[in-house]
């Protein structure tokens, strides 16, 4: 935001007027989870493949619908839009965002090298509307209190960081646009920029040095486009060394759908050790000498989720009070929770951690600013 100037704010009796840009699998998630939210509405939508906006007419029957972002950019009617088109188009259109004057949520990964996603972070620094990176996992009931434990110094000072991802392989997307790491970034930037997010605000710091390795080994090896080889990782080990001292581990496994749970994650400090697992959505709280006779406690319990957010998607009812923040700050001229340096830092991270892969080395984070 500019220094000394004043954002455009809604009245509480107004209802935030969504626009989306992109109506495919994302888009429709943020379209659910928008109507679930009270104060606010999807009333235009834009996408240039026509079985996308066929998505956008089932979910918000009502809305305008374009072909074009443009347009829907220039309706007076859209307050706020959401950015949810694949990852390498997202600098072209927040730059015709910023041109509107609108408040905008741009789906993770913010971009796909430094380069462009400093761009959108110096631009939003200068700009007089609120500009969110759209980074759900932050907002996971289980995480979330895994976090408010670690920085409340239940496991005292915080030593090591794991967070573990084994899932399903990447699904289709419109002309497979995913499949290629010029698209998207990057595994370790499209999909893990957000559990890079994750290790930054469980750490309150930022990253020095990244190491990784990885491979595709088991996905996508057969698949063929306009006779082009897939070249994403499914399978990767990053460790990230912080200023604090403190470690993270990411453990990233894209063929192991058979799994309890998709997302493992756990900080351990000289005190204790918390956890959390979704979509289990179990909390773990274990503290070394906090049982009888000084030997080690350890409580477990659920962590309960507003039913009407885990109706309306699929990232655990993370979205719905992502929109209920974003809606918040709108209507109060608030900052960002999660601003684009938040996810130029993230795309930093896996962009060194791609190149840590290439080249067998460790990268220094600062090598890339």
């Amino acid at each position: 935001m500019k220094a000394g100037s004043v954002r455009y704010q809604i009245r509480m009796s107004d209802t935030v007027r969504y626009g989306i840009i992109g109506s495919g699998m994302m888009g429709t998630e943020h379209m659910r989870n928008i109507a679930a939210v009270s104060g606010a509405d999807v009333v235009a939508y834009a996408d240039d493949h026509e079985q996308s906006r066929g998505f956008g007419r089932l979910t918000v029957p009502d809305a305008t619908a374009y072909a074009d972002y443009a347009d829907l950019l220039g309706d007076p009617d859209v307050d706020a839009v959401v950015v949810a088109t694949p990852n390498h188009t997202h600098r072209e259109v927040m730059e015709a965002v910023f041109a509107s004057g609108k408040h905008a949520l741009c789906e993770k990964p913010l971009c796909t090298t430094v380069e462009d996603a400093r761009w959108v972070a110096e631009a939003a620094s200068s700009s007089d509307a609120i500009v969110w990176c759209g980074m759900e996992y932050r907002y996971m009931a289980p995480v979330t209190r895994l976090v408010d434990e670690v920085h409340a110094g239940t496991i005292g000072a915080l030593k090591m960081l794991s967070i573990r991802e084994h899932r399903f392989p990447f699904l289709p997307k419109v002309a497979d646009w995913n499949r290629f790491a010029r698209n998207t970034g990057g595994t370790l930037v499209e999909k893990c920029c957000h559990y890079f997010d994750l290790m930054r605000l469980i750490t309150r710091s930022e990253a020095v040095r990244v190491y990784a390795s990885g491979g595709q080994d088991v996905n996508h090896l057969n698949e063929r486009y306009d006779g082009e080889k897939p070249d994403i990782l499914d399978n990767a080990f990053v460790v990230v060394d912080f200023e604090s001292g403190v470690r993270g581990l990411l453990d990233l496994c894209m063929f192991a759908e058979a799994s309890r749970n998709q997302e493992e994650i756990s900080a351990t400090g000289d005190v204790g050790k918390v956890e959390s697992f979704i979509p289990s959505s179990d909390f773990v709280r274990g503290l070394r000498r906090g049982g009888e006779n000084g030997r080690p406690d350890v409580h477990t319990e659920k962590i309960p989720v507003d039913p009407v957010a885990m109706a309306a998607g699929v990232h655990h009812g993370a979205t719905y009070f992502e929109h209920q923040a974003f809606v918040r700050a709108i209507r109060e001229g608030l900052d960002p929770t999660v601003s684009a340096l938040d996810g130029l830092r993230a795309v930093e991270i896996g962009v060194a951690a791609e190149q840590s892969v290439r080249t067998g080395l460790p990268v220094s984070v600062e090598s890339l600013r």
